[in-house]
């Protein structure tokens, strides 16, 4: 199990998708994902892969996790592990462009 850190960026979109009732369906997905990647970052419907375009403030490797799929604007979560073992930082909840 991995302990789940949120950036400023990251916990004002989720506080954002959990007090808009027209995201009510995105926040359930985003927080079925965070589920997930909390309990294993390789979950299979997270289709977590490295996003190559950005790096951590220390360098570190930034993957993207899916959060909806087969959806307009289908929610993202980008991360990296750290800062300490066991800790994964979410940097950013966002639409898919």
């Amino acid at each position: 199990m991995f302990q789940i850190i949120l950036t400023h960026d990251a916990e004002t979109a989720l506080r954002r998708l959990a007090t808009d009732k027209s995201l009510a369906k995105r926040h359930k997905a985003v927080s079925k994902s965070l589920r997930y990647l909390m309990e294993n970052p390789r979950h299979p419907s997270l289709q977590t892969h490295k996003f190559t375009s950005l790096s951590g403030p220390r360098g570190e490797e930034i993957f993207e996790a899916y959060a909806e799929q087969h959806a307009p604007a289908a929610y993202r979560i980008f991360w990296h592990y750290g800062p300490s073992r066991g800790e994964i930082t979410v940097i950013a909840i966002v639409p898919h462009p």
